[in-house]
């Protein structure tokens, strides 16, 4: 009787290949490659070389670094030993050069903070939207009333344009008007020629296209099945530096349909800014007291309720406790600050888009004097100081500025070791000059005794203080006699001498 399970495949040996002989002919397309790890191709002497004499390169610069001098400030009691207050003015300078560096460090954050927090001026984006009328039958189609054949091909159709521009300032037309007064006036003949002041770079331009992502058209229901839509999207970008194709910017759209009567249309532009901003529900505008904002606005909007009403907790400060409002909007008892952003999601909404409503006059008596539809929509626009201070902080000469300033710092700490030598030279020299016998005596028993260390000849409790500090007592016991010890003695003495310049 046969077992009424299915007996579990045992696992098969996969085939072992042998190895390929050079005169065999392997079949497939290509050589075939196993799909475990490969080993590395061994290294030639060459490469080999090639890699030792690079570490050794790091090594020596490394070593190279680590001799370089840093300290830039002057040695004790050098006044006494200079002609004037050379030294009083020099530590007067270095205390300048340090809050120098820090007032500038200190603009140069503050311009970097202003620049990522994005600050947007609100601007008038004037729009016109204006049509006209194509083979209309007042306007006589062409037809020629002496021939039989009354029929005609034509259509009636008409054009109807949108064009927006955005709006100078009224300062800056202030401006240009008090330019203009003052160059009507009469100059003065007595007045020293001045060289004209450089221009103020303009701010960028901005067109049309640029204020809106989409834009359609809502024609009558009645005629929705004969008008065909009209409908533009913006394209996204391939990047954050790319700019747009010549087609997506543009300062007027128009389009063409076909129609003899007046008709009521309705042009719909959806808007479109960095940050994106949305329509806040009431119950989070009560808080923030905002109907339109972006996440960051809201965010910072509901902490200030939050320190202003005093409900952060005193123990836990990334919890908050939840008065009427929040609670209302957000329906916990006890909230959390990092999720700020998930409470208020729900609350926000797209922007409707800008309606603007539009009658197409295809009447004789309209297009005797035409006259334009215009909008004034407000528009949020970056900063003009933004280009500049981007311009600040990706100017190119920074970085060659700093590299110039470390190289003068690092010929300064050359000059103030120098200066350490010199004053090292005076006071021995000084020492020497008061009391020649004394000072030669112990200076060299001072001489004996740390050659005697560094040797490892002299022994501890031998001809010194046994309770004497640790780096002072030789012998094989002794601090002296450790690795890293006679690696610190061998890079001392391989150390080439300091030439002073003559």
């Amino acid at each position: 009787m046969q077992p009424g399970y299915r007996p579990y495949p045992q696992q098969q040996v996969p085939p072992q290949r042998t190895p390929h002989s050079a005169g065999q002919r392997r079949g497939g397309i290509g050589p075939m490659m196993s799909s475990g790890p490969h080993h590395q191709v061994p290294l030639t002497q060459a490469q080999i070389a090639q890699q030792q004499q690079a570490a050794a390169i790091q090594v020596e610069m490394a070593k190279r670094r680590s001799r370089k001098p840093t300290d830039k400030n002057l040695p004790d009691n050098i006044d006494d030993c200079t002609v004037g207050d050379m030294a009083t003015r020099y530590r007067e300078l270095r205390d300048f050069e340090r809050r120098l560096d820090a007032t500038i460090t200190r603009k140069r954050l503050d311009i970097v903070d202003s620049v990522n927090r994005s600050v947007k001026r609100w601007k008038t984006l004037r729009i016109w939207v204006a049509n006209t009328a194509e083979d209309q039958v007042w306007q006589g189609n062409g037809l020629n009333v002496d021939t039989f054949d009354f029929s005609s091909n034509l259509e009636p159709t008409y054009r109807v344009k949108i064009e927006g521009r955005l709006l100078d300032d009224d300062d800056d037309l202030d401006q240009d008007d008090d330019s203009e007064d003052g160059n009507g006036r009469s100059e003065d003949l007595d007045r020293m020629e001045e060289d004209p002041k450089p221009k103020s770079p303009k701010a960028p331009k901005y067109r049309f296209s640029h204020f809106f992502k989409a834009l359609n058209v809502d024609f009558p229901s009645s005629r929705k099945g004969i008008d065909q839509s009209v409908e533009w999207k913006k394209p996204e970008r391939a990047g954050p530096s790319s700019s747009l194709p010549a087609a997506a910017d543009f300062d007027e759209l128009t389009f063409k349909r076909s129609g003899d009567e007046n008709i009521n249309i309705t042009i719909n532009l959806y808007r479109h800014e960095e940050p994106e901003r949305y329509a806040v529900s009431q119950d989070l505008e009560d808080i923030v007291d905002l109907s339109e904002a972006t996440r960051l606005e809201i965010v910072m909007g509901i902490w200030e309720y939050i320190k202003l009403m005093g409900l952060q907790e005193d123990e836990e400060k990334r919890n908050f406790r939840c008065d009427d409002l929040l609670r209302k909007a957000f329906g916990v008892e006890t909230g959390s600050i990092p999720k700020l952003h998930d409470y208020i999601t729900p609350h926000l909404k797209p922007l409707p888009p800008v309606k603007l409503p539009y009658t197409v006059r295809l009447d004789e008596g309209f297009h005797k004097d035409p006259q334009p539809t215009v909008y004034d929509v407000r528009v949020a626009v970056d900063d003009p100081l933004r280009e500049k201070m981007l311009s600040f902080l990706n100017n190119a000469g920074y970085a060659n500025m700093l590299k110039e300033a470390a190289s003068l710092d690092d010929q300064l700490a050359i000059i103030v070791q120098a200066i350490h030598v010199s004053k090292a030279k005076h006071a021995f020299l000084t020492s020497l000059s008061q009391d020649p016998a004394t000072f030669v005596r112990d200076w060299l028993s001072s001489q004996k005794r740390d050659l005697d260390v560094i040797m490892g000849e002299s022994m501890r409790g031998v001809g010194e203080d046994v309770t004497g500090d640790e780096w002072r007592k030789g012998g094989k016991e002794s601090i002296w006699s450790t690795i890293n010890a006679r690696e610190s003695v061998n890079v001392l003495l391989a150390k080439q001498p300091i030439q002073a310049q003559r």
